[in-house]
């Protein structure tokens, strides 16, 4: 015995809301990923920085120690030195400075171009103050040299430390030899954040593109999925009208079948005649329905030929008033006609220009409730004819006017099948107007009836 396995189908509305969830929790999760790598490269970036920064200061300290200077220098006011036996004799001195530091050696301007040259080297922001402190000769702590921004940074590094960088530099060849009266240079930085982001570059510019390559693919996913969705539920709503539509007629033409069988009916040739009747009718309809799709299937692949030819406007509404007197009954409505068009001639395909007519009337009586009113109006401008038609029907939302000239489309009035057809009238109408170079536009409210709006080139 064989078993045979069949696939689960699961319907599209219950495993749509996992597939968003999934996906978005997928983006979310990619995102994050995205912004922690290039936080994590920001921290990497600005620790690079500010080590090629200290390298930069490890070197002009190098520089600045290479610099060999005087072991004694002597600060004399009216000091006499003689000539002796044993050497030099100085009478008097006011004070003799053994305390010889680094900064003694340079000026202000030959430190900041060593730092300057220094930071260019390394491709980083000049933008700098700095300073040289040490013991003075009293054994206190002084500033013993400064550039002339030094006070004003310190400053404001005391109000806002965060967005300074501060370095400080011991002047010696060695820390083991460092005591109270070393030199330290201080050099104030501010962070420059869009240098930073600009030394960043491509690693930002391309983690954000990437970003926005993995939203816009979950976007069009999704609507992809919505369109689906709702390709879907118009499929299935098209084959239930369908299915209803085709079975009414087909029902009618079994039961004229088995009166014609019966014996009754046989020698009646009036009867025989009613439901033959009957079937032709019947058949007409369904030939008329299959007519339809399979003219929607040519207007999708744009394959409906036109016959242009001069042709009447006026003469082609009232001809398609009188043959819908009867549908107009059942509604009890009546349709008043405003023909003013001056010049009432267009170059239109007689046939389709008539079912567009008859189209927009049908559907004024599907969607409408008791004592219908139509008003059909034309009227000429300068280079085109203007129709309209406009009734007191049940209406359209917004939404509904959105979607009224999609292939299948219905508008929702409670039960699928209280309005006959198969959604394709209105974009057969739009179709056809659209093969005539004219446009078509909708006006309408829920509950104040519907206009339609048609405009056809005249050359």
């Amino acid at each position: 015995m064989r078993f045979t396995t069949h696939p689960i189908m699961v319907p599209l509305k219950k495993v749509f809301p996992i597939i968003v969830v999934l996906i978005t929790l997928s983006l979310l999760g990619l995102i994050y990923i995205q912004f922690s790598w290039i936080h994590n490269a920001s921290i990497v970036r600005r620790e690079q920085i500010e080590e090629r920064a200290i390298n930069v200061l490890d070197r002009v300290r190098e520089e600045m120690l290479a610099r060999t200077g005087p072991a004694i220098r002597l600060k004399m006011n009216n000091t006499v030195v003689r000539p002796t036996e044993r050497g030099l004799t100085i009478d008097k001195f006011n004070s003799l400075d053994l305390n010889i530091g680094v900064s003694d050696r340079f000026t202000t301007a030959e430190v900041r171009n060593l730092l300057i040259s220094g930071l260019k080297r390394e491709g980083l922001d000049t933008t700098f103050e700095f300073a040289i402190v040490g013991k003075g000769n009293f054994g206190e702590s002084s500033i013993k040299m400064q550039s002339a921004g030094f006070p004003n940074m310190a400053t404001a590094v005391a109000r806002d430390s965060v967005n300074y960088l501060v370095k400080y530099m011991p002047l010696l060849g060695s820390y083991e030899y460092m005591t109270d009266n070393t030199e330290t240079m201080v050099v104030l930085q501010p962070r420059n954040n869009m240098s930073f982001l600009l030394s960043l570059g491509k690693m930002v510019a391309g983690g954000t593109l990437f970003t926005a390559v993995i939203i816009t693919a979950f976007a069009l996913t999704i609507r992809t999925m919505l369109n689906q969705k709702k390709i879907s539920e118009i499929k299935s709503d098209f084959i239930n009208n369908m299915t209803h539509e085709l079975k009414t007629p087909l029902a009618t033409i079994s039961l004229a079948i088995d009166a014609i069988g019966n014996e009754k009916v046989m020698d009646n040739k009036e009867k025989i005649r009613y439901f033959s009747g009957i079937i032709k009718e019947e058949n007409k309809r369904m030939n008329k329905q299959v007519e339809s799709i399979l003219q929607s299937a040519l207007l999708e692949k744009n394959e409906i030929g036109l016959k242009l030819q001069p042709t009447d406007v006026h003469e082609v509404i009232t001809h398609t008033v009188e043959n819908i007197q009867l549908q107009l009954a059942s509604k009890n409505g009546h349709v008043e006609l405003r023909l003013d068009a001056i010049n009432p001639v267009i170059q239109a395909d007689d046939v389709h220009f008539s079912n567009v007519i008859f189209n927009l009337l049908d559907n004024a009586i599907k969607y409408s409730k008791e004592n219908l009113e139509v008003i059909i109006s034309t009227y000429s401008t300068r280079k085109s004819l203007v129709i309209t038609v406009s009734d007191n029907g049940i209406g359209m939302s917004r939404d509904t006017i959105s979607r009224i000239f999609e292939k299948f489309y219905r508008a929702h009035t409670g039960n699928v099948h209280n309005v006959k057809g198969f959604g394709l009238g209105l974009s057969y109408v739009k179709a056809i107007i659209d093969a005539h170079k004219g446009k078509i536009k909708v006006e309408s409210a829920v509950g104040k009836g519907s206009k339609f709006t048609l405009e056809f080139p005249q050359d």
